[in-house]
């Protein structure tokens, strides 16, 4: 298992390296994220440390270890490596997730609007799509080994179809991809969306609207 991590985190790196960084190329060798220093130079508006406090384990990080808890809504759990939890990311261009299914578990349709992502199966089955903007869904069943790849700023989800559980590494050309999660997006919105609104786009009454929406409300 170790070794197949370390491989596909390998494989990964080297497949974005060659296919080059969306984000604004850096003009300096890195700009490690400072979020303690107010007054640092801001580059993409993350603040760089002072380069004679940065240390190599600025570049370390070790929150794709250990296996997620699945025990939600959803049974996935998405683990984020990107600027924000990984310092040593930014201004380069580069991300990655680590996403983990129950039997069952889904990763719901989404959205990534600054980069396009690319998937490596740890383990499992996992079937993976997106849909283009004619409405036209591109799906595929995905065993242990397989590479996906989804573009940036389309719909798609993970879904594992698999009686075991399953695990993905996923990679971004961008140090904070973002997401929005269509359910929550829509339904969960600060402040909410009208009823009316999305009783009329979903075609539903705002009695089974507000059913709906009280399954994503914030907390």
């Amino acid at each position: 298992m170790a070794k197949t991590m370390i491989l596909c985190l390998l494989w990964l790196s080297i497949a974005l390296v060659l296919t080059g960084a969306y984000d604004p190329d850096l003009l300096q060798d890195f700009c490690v994220a400072d979020d303690t220093s107010a007054d640092s130079v801001k580059v993409n508006g993350f603040p760089c440390k002072d380069p004679k406090m940065v240390k190599a384990s600025d570049f370390l990080f070790q929150g794709l270890r250990n296996e997620g808890s699945t025990n939600n809504i959803f049974g996935s759990l998405v683990t984020a490596g990107n600027v924000e939890k990984f310092a040593g990311v930014n201004t380069l261009g580069i991300s990655m997730n680590r996403v983990d299914f129950a039997p069952g578990g889904v990763n719901p349709p989404h959205i990534h609007p600054r980069a396009t992502e690319i998937a490596f199966v740890v383990e499992g089955t996992i079937l993976a799509g997106f849909i283009t903007t004619n409405n036209t869904l591109f799906s595929q069943k995905l065993e242990k080994g397989d590479v996906f790849v989804f573009p940036r700023g389309l719909v798609h989800f993970q879904y594992n179809i698999g009686a075991s559980s399953a695990m993905t590494i996923t990679a971004f050309n961008s140090q904070l991809p973002g997401a929005q999660v269509l359910p929550f997006t829509l339904f969960g919105s600060t402040p909410p969306l009208p009823n009316d609104v999305l009783s009329k786009a979903f075609r539903i009454s705002e009695e089974v609207v507000k059913k709906i929406s009280s399954k994503f409300a914030p907390n």
